[in-house]
């Protein structure tokens, strides 16, 4: 058995792919899935089939094809144990869910597993001070928006009182019940898994330098290895910055005291979600945008977010940077912050967030020595199994340049042990849901138009105002959207971006949808269950062939 990458250009729409797929697949001993949105085709062969022969085969439908891979040796004998009378040794620098996810799977395959941390706690980014502490703040402050900002006359608003230092208690409790049952449990159970505690760097390829505490260091040579390191905030180089005690979302998550004022810098996700919750916990919010919000995403998600935040209160100042900060401290009361803007304007406030991206923690890694790439922005560069330039070391979560989702870097970390033991697992990224956990939330999938356009894929689409969606009636909750996106010719659903108040929960109708290739004409035929929010995706759907004002409720 043998299997090749390939690089095919000339692919004008996701149809190609069938095309290909059946020519190939339909040979004896021939396996090929073929990523339209990379271009890349993973063919694998167990009869007698010959390279040159199958590219010809490919050539023949107009494409052209090269290998870029060169890795033609069977998976077994390219990922056997350098000392077969040993345990493979995998050594993993992290230990968040990528790592984590890496070594339990290893461990089952047989593998003897190294660990290294440089923080004193273990779990990563999302468990300790991203993904869980801030659903959790999200989760309050939705609460106390409810209590005076709700559709029901016959229920009383009142002003909530807010004890942020409570709320953090809790939140932080719950961090710590899950990192113990999700990470340090699972060491305790795992003697495979040995933990060392550390800064880890590459003295070559084969072996890392831990450096410890006291000027101590230990080396810790493998067979294989896994760089799953994270990130970190950026912190933009605008002067007067530095030195002062501005926040980033780490700050900002355990802070026991709501600022008065918050200044958020930043239009993303992390930007976005912080500076909602804080504006409905009760602090006044000054949010200062380079582009517009969520740029790079489809238009109206930006601009219906936009609306519904200032909606609420929030100050969105847009197509603006800070051009200078300056910090004066308060004797009897919080500082004040000063930052002077590319519009002109001069924008205080008692505390700033700075919500600027999360560059790769990679610089420290020596990774040159191990001959590891690594892109511009410092991501590793990696392929779709995980492996960096340096056949025995992979990759995984947000230090490479994959998208930098939990739920990625997870996936990733499987499918790099498993890769890394002697199987053959990629992992496919066409079908990758994104949320975003503000109010409404928003979620996508697939292909916005314009991406399909620079792909050059003629598209349709519709967009269904949520005010057509029954259950958002019944709640009286209307804000928002679902648009879907198709290929014009197939009529196969490529996209969906959804603002809505349950759009997490919604997405993955359209995951689905899209990883099964279906038509919009199939996704208008199912059934969906009435009243839910996630019915709205059907209506769209409905959308490209009747007018649905024109239905009865939940109308097949």
């Amino acid at each position: 058995m043998w299997t090749k990458k390939l690089k095919i250009d000339g692919m004008t729409c996701p149809s190609c792919v069938d095309g290909i797929e059946k020519k190939l697949n339909a040979l004896d001993g021939v396996e090929i899935k073929v990523s339209y949105p990379e271009g890349i085709g993973i063919l694998t062969v167990t009869g007698d089939a010959r390279l040159e022969s199958l590219i010809e085969h490919i050539a023949q439908k107009g494409y052209q094809v090269k290998e870029i891979d060169d890795k033609t040796a069977d998976a077994d004998k390219k990922t056997a144990p350098v000392n077969n009378d040993k345990p493979l040794h995998v050594a993993i620098i992290g230990s968040g869910s990528g790592a984590f996810a890496c070594a339990l799977k290893a461990v089952e395959k047989g593998a003897k597993v190294t660990m290294i941390e440089r923080n004193p706690i273990i779990g990563g980014t999302c468990v300790n001070i991203g993904c869980v502490p801030s659903k959790i703040m999200i989760r309050a402050a939705h609460i106390a928006h409810l209590q005076k900002n709700h559709g029901f006359p016959g229920i009383k608003k009142q002003q909530p009182v807010i004890n942020r230092k409570q709320l953090v208690a809790q939140q932080q409790a719950r961090v710590d019940e899950l990192r113990a049952a999700k990470y340090e449990n699972i060491l305790a159970t795992h003697p495979e898994i040995n933990l060392v505690k550390g800064q880890a760097r590459f003295k070559n390829a084969n072996t890392l330098i831990v450096d410890q505490e006291h000027g101590e260091f230990t080396e810790i040579t493998a067979d294989r290895f896994l760089i799953a390191t994270g990130s970190s905030p950026s912190i933009p180089p605008i002067p007067g910055l530095a030195g002062t005690p501005y926040w980033t979302s780490t700050e900002a998550l355990i802070a026991e005291q709501l600022p008065e004022h918050l200044i958020v810098i930043g239009s993303g996700i992390v930007a976005l979600e912080l500076a909602q919750a804080f504006l409905r916990l009760g602090s006044k919010v000054t949010l200062l945008a380079r582009h517009t919000l969520m740029y790079r995403e489809d238009p109206a998600i930006g601009s219906a977010l936009q609306a519904v935040m200032e909606e609420e209160g929030m100050t969105i100042l847009t197509h603006t940077q800070a051009e200078a900060v300056a910090y004066k401290k308060g004797w009897f009361s919080s500082g004040k912050f000063t930052l002077k803007t590319t519009q002109g304007q001069t924008v205080s406030g008692d505390q700033l967030l700075i919500a600027t991206g999360r560059p790769p923690n990679t610089e420290s890694l020596s990774l040159e020595k191990a001959g590891v790439k690594v892109n511009k922005d410092g991501t590793i560069s990696i392929d779709d199994h995980m492996r960096t330039h340096a056949e025995h070391i992979y990759a995984a979560g947000d230090c490479t340049d994959q998208p930098q989702f939990v739920y990625v870097a997870a996936a990733a970390g499987t499918r790099a042990a498993i890769n890394m033991t002697g199987g053959d697992a990629a992992i496919n990224l066409s079908a990758m849901p994104a949320v975003m956990f503000t109010e409404p939330q928003m979620a996508t999938v697939g292909l916005t138009e314009a991406e399909a356009h620079l792909n050059n894929i003629e598209t349709d689409s519709r967009l269904l105002p949520l005010e057509n969606v029954p259950r958002a009636l019944a709640n009286f909750e209307t804000r928002g959207f679902v648009k879907l996106v198709i290929e014009a010719g197939s009529h196969r659903l490529i996209g969906a971006q959804i603002l809505a108040p349950e759009a997490g929960e919604m997405i993955q109708a359209a995951v689905l949808a899209i990883h099964n290739r279906m038509t919009i004409e199939d996704l208008a035929g199912q059934l969906f269950p009435y009243l839910t929010m996630v019915e709205g995706i059907k209506l769209c759907a409905q959308t490209f062939s009747k007018d649905v004002k024109e239905l009865s409720c939940c109308a097949g």
